[in-house]
Parts: C-alpha cells; structure tokens; sequence
C-alpha cells in the first residue's frame, strides 16, 4: 500500500487500542481501495470482492492487539488480505479453475480487444478489466504473487515478509508464475485464434 502515508499508521493504532475506536475509520479510508483492488484481483468478481473487504476490515480490527509493529502495517494488512482471499479461493476451488476455453466463450470480445493492440498482453493486465478473469486461470499462489507485485506493486523484500518466505523463494514463485501467465495468454490467444476463424467459416457457408 502507499508508502508514503498522510497519517501515521502506528498513531493511529495507538489511538485505537487507547479506546479512540473512530481512528479506525482513518484506517480504513486510506487502505479501503487497495484492499478492494487486492481482493478482486484475487476474486475475480465486484461483489465477493467487497464482501471479502468487509470481512477483512472487521478481522483486521479484532486483531490490531496482536499486531506488534515487527513489519510496517500495510505488510501486515496485505499477509491478513491474502490469507483470507486465498481461504476463499481454497473454497471456491474445490471446484475447478475457469478453463481457458470457457473464459473465450464468454468473454470473446474483451479477449479481441485485448489482442488487437500491436503490445504485449501481459503488459496491459493491471489496467484492463479482463485482468481478473485471466488471472482466475492460475492457481491460488501464482495468482497471489502476481497481485502482490505486479497489481500491487511491492518490492521482492515486502512480498518477502508477506509470504513469510526468502527473497529467492519470492523470485522463484514470480518466474514460475509469470511463465504460466504466459503459456495462459498463449493458449487463450490461440483458442480465440480457432474460434474467430470457425465463426466467419459459419457466415460463410
């Protein structure tokens, strides 16, 4: 989250455990958007994505006396964000991932859009609203590293601390899952390669 804060986190904690419960609002404002940016890029979806923030918000409160200021509070926010979107996503998988061959079906004319452009798709995720859905082709941990750096923009260190693992494991999962996204955008670029040439072969019969 912003580095660079108009108010101080750890006053503002500080406030609250002394019984200034209204702080938290401040809290809450200043992060509400990056959180909800976070859960829908996890989600896929507006309403579970708000939902989730809600829930977070609520946990996050319940736990600020255990928040002992060891990692900034935005770090420690996003390890809170994570874990619950990925217990969502543990959830909700049980069933499978969006297939690729589905995802065209449905979102045919984003994916046209998205391919038109001379750039490289991967480049344009975090600022086109197709992002989610093809991120919702991955699985739970590349989709979450993926958030944390690319969408989010955090540093290896603070994905580090996050994921509370080493910087070389950080490097490892990003080139992992930046690989996948990838072969993903290839073989949906391809499926919608086949299914525009079958379509104009059916106008044309």
């Amino acid at each position: 989250m912003n580095k660079e804060t108009p108010i101080d986190d750890a006053q503002i904690i500080e406030l609250i455990r002394k019984g200034h419960i209204e702080a938290y609002g401040d809290l809450v404002r200043q992060y509400h958007k990056r959180v909800i940016g976070y859960c829908f890029s996890m989600l896929s979806n507006h309403t579970d994505a708000e939902e989730a923030a809600q829930d977070i918000f609520v946990k996050v409160y319940q736990s600020l006396a255990k928040f002992k200021g060891d990692s900034s509070f935005s770090t420690w926010l996003y390890r809170i964000t994570a874990n619950h979107c990925l217990d969502i996503l543990r959830k909700r998988n049980r069933r499978k991932n969006v297939s690729l061959e589905s995802l065209v079906e449905q979102e045919g004319s984003q994916i046209q859009k998205l391919f038109a452009t001379p750039a490289l798709a991967d480049t344009q995720l975090e600022n086109h609203q197709l992002a989610g859905k093809i991120l919702s082709t991955l699985s739970e941990e590349h989709r979450n590293i993926l958030t944390l750096r690319e969408a989010e923009g955090l540093e290896y260190q603070e994905i580090a601390e996050v994921l509370g693992c080493s910087l070389d494991a950080v490097k490892g999962r990003l080139a992992r899952a930046r690989k996948q996204l990838r072969e993903n955008l290839r073989h949906i670029q391809k499926t919608w390669d086949v299914h525009n040439i079958e379509g104009k072969k059916e106008k044309g019969s």
